[in-house]
Order: C-alpha cells, then structure tokens, then sequence
C-alpha cells in the first residue's frame, strides 16, 4: 500500500515536471512573435526553417524572420538560460547552507562582477565592448567565489563562515564600486548603472551559447549531488557525516559549481538576483524538497519568471525597455507572498 502511494506521488511529481516544462516552451514560442506585425502563429518555425534552407535573405518576410532569428530568439533562450542556471544556483546554495535566505549573491558575486564592469565601463579607453565587460565581470566573480572559500577554508568551510565572509565581500566589492562610480564622468556613470539593472538587451548566438554549454553542464553535475544535497538540507553536519558525507568538501564541490554557473550568466546580462531566491522558494512550496525534483522544478519556474518578466519589461512601455531585474521583483514579490499566504495554516 505504502509503495503504490509513494509511486503514485512520484508519478505526480513527474507529470508536473512535464506539464511545466511544456508550458514554459510554448511561452517562449509564443513570446517570440508576441508584437511583432504581419507575424503569424508559424513565423517563428518558418524563420528557422528558412535559415536551414539559406533562403531566409530571399523569404517573402526576411525583416521579420531576421528580427526573429537575431533579437527575439537569442534573447529568449538567454532568458530561459539565465533563468535555469540562478534558480539552480540557489536552491543548492540554499540546501548546503540550509538559509532559506540565501542566493547565489550572498557570496559577493554580485558585487565583484560590478566592481569588475565598472572598471571595465569606467577606466577603458576608446570605445569598449561587451565581450570584455562580460570577460572582466567573469575572472572578477569567480575570483571573489575562491577567495570566500579560500578564507573559510581556513576555519572550516561551514554554512555560517560562508555566509558571513560572502557579506563581509560584498559589501567591500559594493564600496570599490560606489568609489568608482563617484569619480566616473556622468556618461560612464550611467553605463554602470545600466549594466547593473540586469538585462538582455545585449544576448547574442554566441553569448547563448557560450552560457548554455555552462548551464547544461553545471546543472548535470549538481543533478549527480541529489541524494547528497538531501542529506545536507535536512540534517545537521555531524549526522551528515555518520552517514558517510563530507559536508565541508561538499559545501566547496557545490559551492564552486554555483559560483561558477552564476558568473557566467551575470557577465553576459547583468546583475538580476531575486529569481536566486524566490524561484527556490516557490520549487520547495509546489513540490517538495526531495532535490530529484527540487532542482528541476526551481530551473524551470525560475526561466519562467524570467521569461514572463522580460516579455512585460519589452512590452509594457514599448518602445522603452525596462531592465528585466526591475521587472522580476516586481511580479515575483506579490506571487511570492501569495504562496507564503496560501501555505500558512488557517484560524479556527
């Protein structure tokens, strides 16, 4: 009787998975086409399909299929991408930590892909480009990920240490960029601030492909530490540790990837931290904290609110566009105060 329930529970669980990631593609689709004129319900297959046949120059709607192909798509998949990789990244720093209120920022990321913009944006010479904000940004949070786990090294790679050195650098990281910004001529200045809003106005085919191979890859690796991450959310380290696990090299191996994985994302669009934090907590409230289907359910909610929210960045006031680290606060709040609202035990 037990093992019918519980197959029948994973049973569930799958099926909302699918249903889900069914959903979330046909947005996607959807929004590739979304105010666009004389576009149709196909023209997003038609430009792919013309592209594969080389006769999207010749098509009788190459504007709409090129616009399609070179500024939707990429920015859509960069999106859905950048979506998977933060929400993964704090649901498992969350686990590891086992602070319900800790993002993969809480590191000084954040900070230190910033501080590496501004100096990029600031003190370049001539004009500059975004691959090498994107590469500066990169080695500079990556940098502040190996000297958080190198300090607490020193002391033990516990769940506090990495909280309270990830503050400790984010606000040094935040006072070298609020220096920088103070002496920057008024133009530089506003490029700084723009880069930090978060935003994919600049996703390009390399850049998605470029984040997608990290995604993909870092995302497989943390799906190998399930049964492990379960074992770290739910009990403390000494009885971690009698069930044969290393918490401190886990918390390095897990912290590493996640480091790595937000880097990656943040170079190429920008500071947009709140989907790191809500995306977990909205996984944990739908289906559960067993991590076979945590992560995969807090990958795909967190490209849905990306997704959904950058669509109502681009639209809402178009033909401004409203960084999408704006827009995700303020559609992620309300629904995330709705689900606290709904699990809460009711009076009488």
């Amino acid at each position: 009787m037990l093992q019918k329930v519980y197959v029948q529970n994973h049973r569930k669980k799958y099926l909302l998975l699918c249903f889900s990631l069914l959903t979330t593609l046909l947005c996607a689709y959807f929004f590739s086409t979304l105010g666009l004129h004389d576009a149709g319900l196909f023209q997003t297959l038609y430009a792919i399909i013309n592209w594969f046949n080389g006769t999207l120059d010749t098509s009788g709607n190459a504007a709409v299929n090129k616009i399609i192909l070179y500024l939707r798509l990429p920015r859509i998949l960069l999106a859905l991408l950048a979506g998977v990789g933060l929400a993964a990244a704090g649901a498992v720093m969350q686990s590891v930590t086992r602070n319900y209120l800790v993002s993969p920022f809480t590191l000084g990321i954040s900070s230190a892909a910033a501080f590496g913009a501004s100096i990029c944006i600031v003190f370049a010479s001539g004009a500059f480009f975004t691959s090498d904000i994107g590469i500066i940004c990169f080695l500079a949070s990556c940098s502040c990920g190996l000297v958080v786990y190198g300090i607490s090294r020193h002391i033990g790679v516990k769940a506090t240490t990495l909280v309270l050195v990830g503050i400790a650098l984010n606000y040094f990281f935040s006072a070298l960029t609020a220096t920088i910004e103070f002496f920057a001529k008024e133009h530089k200045l506003e490029a700084v601030v723009q880069w930090t809003f978060g935003s994919f106005n600049r996703a390009t085919w390399e850049s998605v492909l470029i984040t997608g191979g990290i995604t993909l890859v870092c995302f497989a690796g943390l799906m190998l530490y399930c049964l492990q991450l379960d074992a770290m959310s739910s009990c403390d380290d000494e009885t971690v540790k009698s069930l044969g696990i290393d918490p401190e090299r886990l918390r390095t191996s897990i912290g590493l990837i996640a480091v790595l994985l937000t880097s990656a994302i943040i170079s190429f669009t920008g500071i947009i931290g709140f989907v790191g934090l809500i995306a977990p907590h909205m996984a944990r409230f739908i289906i559960g904290s067993s991590h076979r289907f945590y992560l995969p359910c807090a990958a795909i909610l967190g490209a849905l609110l990306l997704l959904a929210s950058d669509t109502v960045g681009r639209l809402i006031l178009y033909p401004v566009n409203i960084p999408v680290g704006i827009i995700i606060s303020f559609l992620g709040v309300p629904l995330f105060i709705h689900l606290i609202l709904s699990k809460a035990p009711k009076a009488g």
